[in-house]
């Protein structure tokens, strides 16, 4: 995938990068640069900046200097995170505390991005919300699951990694009757804490996500694609969320029979 950069908004940007799995295939991922009320800028995960999308963000942060915080919130993104601090070296470093675990050396913010302190730090211009009943780090590395999702109010636009997908398939598989889905990652299942109750309280944090953040109009998912309100020809982000939630009915009805 060629990196490129999607204007969302006029104060959001989503840039959407290149992630190859075994050197070949590639999934994609995404970073995405938010310009506050303030007017200072701010960076939603991490990325290796290089060529037209580096220039484009050059240009818009006035040589990087208007960058005064880069917010690391997917505790098994980390590839990126030490080349972004060194391009943005003056701008404040948060991350979770799987971040801070994995780069001791690194001048993090004592405040991780999936604590409620940081989010009432940025709540002039994001709401945040951390994913209930599931590991926020699971101890199965394969499971990336669970991200801190960030709602840009501004802009109406959702930020999420790997625990929200959106796939949009090509126009002429609409004649196969494939058309555009978000879904809950395929490891729901064993992100699931086991215990009594996670289902639920998984279920419940997804019905009110769908509920609080109902005036959404873009989505911009990780590895998949964004759905920006421009495209988006289908039911709204709430509809889609509570479908999702639907699909996942027989993962959420197994694991209470077998844990309560």
């Amino acid at each position: 995938m060629r990196p490129h950069t999607l204007k969302i908004a006029d104060d959001f940007w989503n840039i959407r990068g290149s992630f190859k799995i075994g050197g070949a295939l590639d999934i994609g991922t995404q970073v995405s640069l938010v310009r506050r009320a303030n007017g200072r800028f701010v960076f939603l995960d991490s990325y290796t900046l290089t060529g037209e999308v580096e220039r484009e963000a050059r240009e818009l942060t006035n040589d990087g200097k208007d960058v005064e915080a880069i917010l690391n919130l997917h505790p098994f993104h980390t590839i990126h995170v030490r080349k972004m601090h060194e391009r943005y070296p003056h701008a404040r470093l948060y991350g979770t505390s799987r971040h801070v675990s994995r780069f001791p050396g690194l001048p993090w913010e004592e405040t991780c991005t999936e604590d409620p302190e940081l989010h009432a730090i940025f709540a002039e211009d994001f709401e945040f919300s951390v994913p209930r009943g599931v590991d926020f780090i699971s101890a199965n590395e394969n499971v990336h699951f669970s991200s801190v999702l960030a709602l840009h109010r501004a802009s109406k636009t959702i930020h999420v990694d790997d625990t929200i997908m959106y796939i949009r398939f090509p126009r002429f598989m609409g004649l196969f009757g494939l058309k555009d889905t978000m879904s809950f990652h395929p490891t729901l299942a064993k992100a699931l804490e086991k215990r009594a109750g996670a289902a639920r309280d998984f279920r419940n944090w997804a019905l009110e996500l769908a509920e609080r953040w109902r005036d959404a109009e873009n989505l911009c998912a990780a590895h998949t694609a964004t759905l920006m309100a421009s495209k988006n020809l289908g039911a709204s982000i709430q509809a889609r969320l509570e479908r999702a939630l639907d699909k996942v009915s027989g993962t959420l009805s197994a694991h209470e029979r077998r844990y309560g």
